[in-house]
């Protein structure tokens, strides 16, 4: 395998295909990841599960493969799922997956089980499939389910479509097997796709959020760029009635590479998220090195003012830090300033002072040593920031934007990694998730303004540690 573009802190499988982080949950005080995985190929194919676990959210430990397609329900394919606590009992729930015929997209998708005490080993059962056929409302796509407990019952999402009609769909149990039926919980309009993947649905400080990817969204404008998306509804949801009151669908990040979000809640009371950082047809050069697919960062989810969602590195993710490089602080720039670096691991912390700053444009390109780069540009009047990957590795769908309103300070945290970038805009307020793949050794880290002045309150950055290395 070509290390070119392997990944210094990100998850990642030990080689081949990983698309949808699955089961996330903290379990004996460890946190444990599954997902997506195709262990012969470098491409898609038969998903199993792959595992890792962690104690920290940073270092991780690779586990043997938890679910194998091997029954008549499954056979092709242990699609996504979510993983419960039962009684200490460590409970897989997934989607087996059966093609009807793959080249009309006809499937026959039910939820199964599969149970282990230690963590690791993982039984079937013998009763699976325990949700056998769709609702009279859904069709064969029927996948992904998400389950948790309230009060007496365990509750399931599942994302399913009914012609060209997206929409999630709502269980109850009070075993994860016998379940009943309760209807649907969400579905789109004309405008929101003609199917919903990897629903999650749980509170966050006082609301109810509906995670899901609806396939199918037409663009509009800086919204909705990539094949599928990602976002979220929010509201209020009455377990009696099991009605769910909702606003308008939100996306959740606006770079290139981010998709399948599921999260857990860990016994700091954190609802912590990681998607799939990639993307569905896109191109993905690593295949060419024997592997495919990672995963993002972990990231807490707050509610902001304005009933949004604000994403946040976890502080765990301090822990990487090696090296502390302070570049410039309570000072005015004008034109570019570079700070050479060969370092590809690394995070920087950058803060403009808006109401100082004269210009029409600040930001900063991640540089090669000759025409490679990457650029981040925050347009003052407009109020947008805009990620450029075009000379990483992108190509002419390598822009993405998105608007960020802020009149005082302008803040910037970045990881970069040997493929991937990771933006986290004003504590949250937005965030940009893209691959990249760069051909050229790093010349350093650019800062630049466009036609006057800027302040810059703080520029530090640091190299960070290669966990798999």
């Amino acid at each position: 395998m070509n290390h070119r573009y392997r990944l210094g802190y990100h998850i990642m499988a030990p080689a081949n295909w990983i698309n949808d982080p699955n089961g996330l949950i903290q379990y004996k005080g460890e946190y444990h990841v599954f997902y997506q995985h195709h262990p012969f190929d470098e491409n898609w194919g038969p998903m199993h599960w792959g595992h890792v676990k962690s104690k920290d959210l940073v270092h991780w430990e690779h586990l043997p493969i938890a679910l194998t397609p091997t029954e008549d329900y499954e056979k092709d394919g242990c699609f996504s799922g979510s993983a419960v606590d039962d009684n200490g009992v460590l409970t897989l729930i997934y989607t087996g997956n059966i093609f009807v015929d793959r080249e009309k997209d006809i499937v026959d998708q039910s939820q199964c089980i599969a149970t282990s005490v230690d963590g690791i080993h993982f039984t079937k059962e013998a009763a699976n499939p325990v949700i056998s056929k769709h609702p009279e409302e859904g069709s064969g796509h029927f996948r992904d389910p998400k389950v948790w407990r309230h009060g007496e019952y365990w509750y399931m999402v599942l994302g399913t479509r009914k012609g060209n009609t997206g929409k999630v769909i709502l269980y109850k149990s009070k075993d994860l097997r016998q379940w009943e039926y309760l209807g649907v919980l969400a579905e789109s309009d004309e405008t929101l796709g003609y199917m919903w993947e990897c629903p999650d649905f749980f509170e966050l400080d006082g609301k109810y959020v509906l995670m899901f990817s609806p396939q199918g969204m037409e663009a509009k404008g800086d919204l909705y760029n990539n094949l599928f998306q990602t976002g979220y509804l929010i509201g209020e949801y009455d377990y009696e009635t099991n009605k769910f009151i909702h606003g308008s669908f939100t996306e959740l990040d606006h770079g290139h590479d981010f998709y399948a979000v599921q999260t857990l809640l860990d016994d700091k009371g954190r609802r912590i998220a990681i998607g799939w950082m990639d993307m569905w047809e896109s191109n993905m050069p690593t295949k060419e090195d024997g592997w495919c697919g990672a995963l993002t960062l972990p990231r807490e989810l707050t509610l902001g003012e304005n009933n949004e969602i604000l994403m946040n590195p976890v502080e765990e993710l301090t822990f990487l830090r090696e090296l502390k490089n302070s570049v410039c602080t309570d000072k005015s720039i004008s034109g570019t300033h570079l700070v050479e670096t060969k370092e590809d691991l690394i995070e920087l912390k950058l803060e403009f002072d808006l109401t100082k700053t004269a210009a029409e444009s600040v930001g900063l390109k991640i540089r090669g040593i000759n025409q490679e780069e990457t650029t981040l540009l925050y347009q003052i009047e407009n109020q947008k920031l805009t990620l450029d990957c075009t000379k990483s590795g992108k190509g002419e769908d390598g822009v993405r934007r998105t608007k960020v309103e802020s009149n005082q300070v302008l803040s910037l945290r970045v990881f970069i990694d040997r493929s991937s970038i990771e933006v986290f805009v004003n504590d949250g307020q937005a965030t940009l998730t893209s691959r990249i793949y760069p051909k050229e050794e790093r010349l350093g880290i650019e800062l630049f303004t466009e036609n006057g002045d800027a302040h810059v309150i703080d520029f530090t950055y640091w190299k960070l540690k290669d966990i798999w290395r």
